[in-house]
């Protein structure tokens, strides 16, 4: 039986809050397309991040071990305790995601941990972040975010969508774009189409040795001016050593040509100019 959106809404008198992103997923065979890209078994604990009123984590906690869902509305947790009585292996709780630990809603399980979400659109980056760069042991995360996001997070080398983020993705992960959903399947409807993205967790041997702090700055400053070289771009840097003159010197000993841009060098040519530098 799926959960009947607007039935839900009206049941409890639940205004949906644009300052919190909150649009429901309406259409069970994109909920079902995205909980299958999780590759959800018995074994795992999921994590969803705004389950909103439960539409997805019914879906889940059909073929999950145990799913935590965690809503920052209060307004929600209601119909999100009702729609979900009958399943004895969820567990509803009311927080900020940002600020949950995360590690004490996990504790004590041992098989592997996955988050799937349908995340909201106003702080999708942050979270996304903290999941890749806190210590929260995940094997599979699966978002559904805004298309032009997505393209973003999958970005590949020398496309217009390859950025600081696509190579902070890579560094954790191997990212996959799943799927499109049409703006047509939410409440209330979005101004753009979204995408399904699935990061799978993974340890890349270019990345293993380098200065992380150093590398991501590298990367961010490479990044900043898209249009420059990366002489003038990352060249330009204060905090440089020997400046635009050195990283000449590095470029050309690594067998990069000197116009190079950023969005031209794959993580491993980072990691190496990395280590020169």
């Amino acid at each position: 039986m799926m959960i009947n959106t607007n039935e839900v809404l009206k049941k409890y008198g639940l205004k949906l809050t644009k300052s919190l992103g909150q649009n429901f997923l309406t259409d069970i065979n994109i909920i079902k397309k995205i909980v299958d890209v999780g590759e959800v078994s018995s074994s795992d604990l999921v994590i969803e991040i705004g389950p909103g009123i439960g539409s997805m984590t019914a879906e889940i906690a059909k073929l999950a071990g145990k799913v935590v869902a965690v809503e920052i509305d209060k307004n929600l947790i209601p119909a999100l305790n009702e729609n979900l009585g009958s399943f004895p292996n969820v567990l509803v709780v009311n927080q900020d995601i940002m600020k949950a630990d995360i590690k004490e809603l996990i504790n004590g399980w041992t098989g592997p941990l996955k988050v799937i979400s349908n995340l909201p659109y106003y702080i999708t980056t942050p979270i996304i972040m903290m999941l890749l760069e806190g210590d929260v042991p995940w094997d599979i995360l699966v978002f559904m975010v805004q298309k032009e996001v997505a393209l973003r997070l999958a970005g590949t080398p020398s496309t217009k969508d390859y950025s600081a983020l696509s190579i902070a993705v890579r560094y954790y992960s191997d990212p996959k774009l799943a799927f499109t959903v049409s703006k047509n399947c939410f409440i209330p409807k979005p101004d753009v189409d979204s995408a399904v993205v699935k990061l799978k967790k993974r340890e890349l041997a270019c990345v293993q040795d380098i200065d992380k702090e150093l590398f991501f700055k590298i990367v961010k400053a490479s990044f900043g001016q898209r249009r420059k070289t990366l002489l003038n771009s990352l060249g330009s840097q204060g905090w440089l050593d020997g400046g635009k003159e050195h990283l000449r010197e590095v470029l050309t000993k690594l067998g990069i040509k000197e116009n190079v841009r950023a969005e031209e060098l794959t993580i491993e040519d980072f990691a190496r100019l990395c280590r020169e530098l």
